[in-house]
């Protein structure tokens, strides 16, 4: 799957069951992350399009941040192409 990062147009390759983060570091791409585990939120993002599965039952977001397009990629892997922001982009409330 490609992974496209936005604003800086960053573009990566997923393999299934790998977490984003992972692709991305795979592939030369430093993303912000620290516990890698899906609790500390310094990776928290913004998808834009596609569709992301967990690999933790319920990682560290609230079901309204999930709905929102809030996304983990330190737990979170590709079902799809994506296109999300980059964890250290300002979002909008």
């Amino acid at each position: 799957m490609k992974i496209q990062v936005l604003p800086d147009h960053l573009e990566f390759d997923a393999n299934p069951g790998e977490s984003i983060l992972a692709a991305a570091l795979r592939n030369g791409v430093e993303l912000t992350s620290s516990c890698r585990d899906g609790t500390c939120r310094a990776c928290l993002t913004h998808l834009k399009s596609g569709e992301i599965r967990y690999l933790i039952e319920w990682p560290g977001l609230s079901a309204e941040e999930k709905q929102e397009g809030a996304l983990l990629v330190c737990v979170a892997c590709a079902m799809t192409d994506l296109v999300m922001e980059s964890p250290t982009t300002p979002t909008a409330p």
